[in-house]
């Protein structure tokens, strides 16, 4: 009995996503109570790390940086329906949520996990070592497109208010699509070497050689169970936001906020994910998840709220207030002093923690 116990204790990657997506079904649509609210949030964590599971499990078999992608690209798209949804039921009252969802995307990733995931492997190793050029190339393609796409629409003069006009829009919304396509093919085929994990002696990692890769079939399996507990993590988010919602206007919180509380909440599996590989001396594949995510998500959620504004309701602000652009200001300048040498020391990684609690406080506290 006890090693059938056991057996069924180690399976639970397959079936929580699976109860993750049933809870999801049972209240979807529903006005949550206090103890539906706690069953939605056991469902939420539970998804959460059976997601962080499956994306190693497909991560170890494709090998890097392809297995950063892959979880990259499924939270993000999933993010982008979150997003698009929550514009559609909100009207006029929504048209920020792109905005502040995207910047908090980018705060949380630039200096909430890549903070950590530095001062974590710094910490255990004396130093966080990674590759300057790929990881480089990564941070200006977000800064670009965090500059095109958050702080430009605060300066146009075509259309009043911190927004694009029409062909603005378009074009902010191809270059976030080329810029991001670019940095993808740059990734994965013509400069792959730039982007694997280096150890703190200066040694490329080669994941092949550590274990056994998972066969085809467990890694599809895989891929399958994480699609599954994504859609549970951003459904049953959506689920919990009008209580979300409801919280932060009772506390006489900025709407903003509810932004920033669903890209902790999107990220989440990214992040867990993020900090054990810079405990297993990965910093690379850390910040290749960070910038990743960050990139996908500027470069696929602007081209969809660019499509989507042509039937929603209300205005599409994308503009940043002088507060935000001071802080995304200094994220850019803070992260390149970071990027340039190629090593951190846990001073790096506490300014960068500290940007993004001057990131939250503000919020907070406008």
């Amino acid at each position: 009995m006890n090693a059938q116990f056991r057996s069924f204790v180690m399976q639970w990657p397959v079936y929580v996503p699976v109860v993750a997506a049933v809870d999801l079904a049972l209240t979807w649509g529903q006005s949550l109570s206090a103890g539906l609210v706690v069953l939605v949030g056991c469902g939420l964590a539970g998804a959460v790390l059976s997601a962080v599971h499956h994306a190693e499990v497909i991560a170890h078999r494709v090998g890097e940086p392809f297995g950063s992608l892959v979880l990259a690209l499924a939270v993000t798209v999933i993010e982008v329906a979150l997003i698009v949804t929550l514009m559609a039921d909100g009207g006029d009252k929504s048209s920020t949520l792109a905005r502040d969802t995207v910047f908090a995307a980018v705060m949380i990733t630039c200096n909430g996990i890549v903070g950590l995931c530095l001062l974590v492997g710094s910490l255990r190793r004396r130093v966080a070592v990674f590759n300057p050029e790929g990881t480089g190339a990564a941070f200006g393609a977000v800064a670009t497109l965090a500059g095109l796409s958050l702080v430009l629409p605060t300066f146009t003069t075509t259309t009043p208010g911190p927004r694009f006009s029409p062909p603005q829009l378009v074009f902010a919304a191809l270059a976030a699509l080329v810029v991001y396509g670019l940095f993808v093919a740059t990734q994965t085929v013509r400069h792959r070497d730039y982007f694997l994990p280096v150890t703190t002696e200066g040694e490329v990692i080669d994941t092949d050689d550590h274990a056994e890769p998972p066969s085809a079939r467990a890694a599809l399996g895989s891929l399958g169970l994480l699609f599954v507990a994504l859609v549970a993590v951003v459904g049953l988010a959506k689920v919990v936001s009008p209580t979300i919602e409801s919280a932060v206007s009772a506390a006489g919180l900025p709407a903003s906020i509810v932004g920033v509380v669903i890209a902790l909440m999107v990220l989440l599996p990214e992040s867990i994910a993020a900090v054990r590989a810079a405990r297993g001396d990965r910093v690379q594949t850390s910040l290749n998840l960070a910038l990743g995510s960050a990139m996908a998500s500027i470069g696929l959620t602007i081209p969809a709220v660019a499509v989507a504004s042509v039937w929603l309701d209300g205005p599409l602000l994308l503009g940043l207030g002088a507060t935000h652009m001071v802080l995304l200001t200094l994220t850019v300048v803070v992260g390149t002093l970071t990027v340039i040498p190629g090593r951190a020391t846990p001073l790096q990684g506490g300014v960068h923690l500290s940007l993004l609690g001057a990131y939250i406080v503000l919020a907070v506290s406008p």
